[in-house]
């Protein structure tokens, strides 16, 4: 029983996320915005040269998810500064428990690839609706 109370209030959840970002944002379907950053830190005696990000800084890649009232929803610093955000995505579980969630999606930055549960915007947007969608898309992130 109390899986079932559990899986009820992670919906209802998913659902007020859901509800906020639509009346503050206008962007249906969407429960928040997730994006990595490169935190500076002394490189490790051991392994070192994997937490050496693209531009030679030793960092680690952290991965984040906000929702519509700029809080925190789940914060990953395991990954060495060298994994590239769309590796620390595809092994997150902030992915594993949205993948197959129905009209439920994340926003993020051409980092990431698109997936059913995460927009990203066009690379080559042709005028009109894509160029809308990404003017939309920038301003969330």
């Amino acid at each position: 029983m109390d899986h079932v109370s559990n899986y009820q209030r992670a919906n209802h959840e998913l659902m007020e996320a859901k509800r906020i970002w639509q009346s503050m944002y206008k962007f249906p379907t969407a429960i928040g915005v997730i994006a990595c950053t490169h935190i500076g830190i002394l490189k490790p005696n051991r392994n070192g040269n994997e937490y050496i990000n693209r531009k030679g800084k030793s960092t680690l890649n952290v991965q984040a998810t906000c929702d519509a009232r700029e809080m925190f929803t789940s914060v990953d610093l395991s990954w060495p500064g060298s994994v590239h955000d769309f590796r620390i995505r595809r092994n997150s579980r902030t992915r594993s428990q949205l993948i197959n969630k129905a009209n439920v999606v994340l926003l993020g930055d051409d980092g990431y690839g698109i997936e059913p549960c995460l927009m990203t915007p066009f690379r080559n947007p042709t005028p009109g609706a894509e160029i809308n969608y990404n003017k939309l898309l920038k301003q969330e992130l």
